[in-house]
């Protein structure tokens, strides 16, 4: 009854669906590469960052079959809002969204066991959206790997290649179920605590430092880290990740870029003696551990928040800026990493930055021509006003040179690695010889 209840109440929500773009890219800047058939997302409407309600899920076990099956979200990151028995061992389990409207990236993670193993059937519902992401199943919630094929039955099948419209309706998993719990999540888990600690496995090294810079709703650190091999040096670039819960595949691209800058090669330290390197690699730690499908605390998309300032993450990274302009560091490269239907990137057109704004693209070709086998769509907008998002007010406030960089959902780990890596080796070379 008490899972039929919390149902019933946010079955009446509502859902749309709300994610940044840009404008078409001028011609005297479009990258030599064939697209990959992604076009990205339309033009994001203005919306208001003050708070709204959040609707916090329910946390606990599930116990079906006479006290002898459980599901659980009972940890950080899970979102699972509903558990039904269909019987004969099949369950449909509810994914509801935070709050609405939202973008539609239906994040769910939860746990399932059983005290007499058996093969059960799982569907998955959500509420006004489709299953967007391939589910990964991990038995110690730290390595993770796609479902085989041959246990995944999507429901109603999409139309097209991309976007929420080509996703089934519903998807029905089959699971063998032991004592010991599996892990069935969106995409893999990267908690708070769990960045925190590799960003503690960074930081052992000499010229690699973490400290807070400010609070979240809930109390989580802002944590930025420090990449610093001269005291002298003032350039400096400003990375983020993870302004999105979901957008893991993103992050994982950042993880590789950030451990390349920080490496041990010739190219490395040479970088870090003219170059300090800022990253906030999660910039939504309360919107990650509630397993939220888009927004923070605030019940707000961070990235529409970079000109009103509303929220303290945002707010955080705008005064961390402001302070070390003051200190004299000039800012020459900025990235915000995300995940979307498939590798695409989000420059300023050099329409409205000019000269400054060329190395981007430049960066962005040279990434493509050391990486052939997957080319990524380009699409530049050419508004600086409203600010909004993060890239735009990198560059308005502090004249860097700045994109969102996008990974798609499913492109493969060890190319989402390598592609982070080649990243930061491309980026340090133009800047060296800049």
């Amino acid at each position: 009854m008490r899972f039929i209840l919390a149902i019933l109440f946010i079955a009446s929500l509502t859902l749309t669906s709300c994610k940044n773009t840009a404008s078409p890219i001028a011609t005297d800047t479009i990258v030599k590469q064939k697209p990959s058939g992604y076009q990205g997302q339309q033009p994001s409407p203005i919306v208001p960052t003050v708070n709204k309600p959040v609707q916090k899920q329910w946390k606990g076990i599930w116990s079906f079959n006479d006290n002898t099956t459980f599901f659980t979200n009972d940890f950080d990151g899970a979102r699972l809002n509903g558990v039904a028995d269909d019987g004969n061992d099949h369950y449909t389990i509810w994914i509801t969204a935070e709050n609405t409207p939202i973008n539609v990236s239906p994040w769910y993670a939860f746990k399932v066991w059983t005290e007499n193993p058996r093969k059960i059937t799982i569907k998955l519902s959500y509420q006004d959206s489709r299953s967007r992401y391939y589910p990964k199943i991990s038995a110690d919630g730290i390595h993770f790997k796609t479902i085989d094929s041959i246990a995944y039955k999507p429901i109603n099948p999409g139309e097209g290649d991309f976007g929420i419209k080509a996703a089934p309706e519903f998807v029905e998993l089959t699971l063998e179920i032991k004592n010991e719990p599996i892990w069935v999540t969106a995409q893999e888990l990267y908690t708070s605590k769990r960045v925190k600690s590799w960003v503690d496995s960074l930081s052992v090294k000499p010229f690699v430092s973490n400290y807070e810079i400010g609070k979240t709703t809930e109390e989580r650190s802002m944590q930025l880290m420090e990449i610093k091999g001269n005291s002298t040096a003032k350039k400096a670039l400003m990375i983020i990740s993870r302004q999105h819960p979901p957008e893991v595949t993103g992050f994982i691209a950042m993880k590789s870029f950030i451990e390349t800058l920080a490496g041990e090669s010739e190219q490395a330290k040479k970088f870090r003696e003219s170059h300090t390197i800022f990253a906030v690699p999660l910039m939504n730690p309360d919107g990650v551990d509630n397993g939220h499908w888009r927004h923070n605390m605030g019940g707000i998309d961070l990235n529409r928040d970079w000109q009103n300032f509303n929220q303290p993450e945002t707010k955080s990274v705008r005064d961390f800026l402001t302070k070390k302009g003051s200190e004299g560091y000039e800012f020459v490269f900025g990235a915000d990493f995300h995940s979307t239907w498939d590798d695409i990137y989000y420059p300023l057109d050099t329409t409205v930055t000019g000269q400054k704004g060329k190395i981007v693209f430049d960066w962005i070709e040279s990434i493509s021509d050391r990486l052939p086998q997957k080319k990524s769509n380009v699409k530049a907008s050419d508004k600086l006003d409203p600010t909004m998002v993060s890239r735009t007010y990198f560059y308005v406030k502090h004249k860097m040179p700045a994109i969102v960089f996008e990974l798609g959902d499913d492109t493969p780990r060890p190319f989402l690695k390598e592609k982070g890596k080649v990243a930061a080796e491309e980026l340090m070379r133009l800047l060296d010889s800049d």
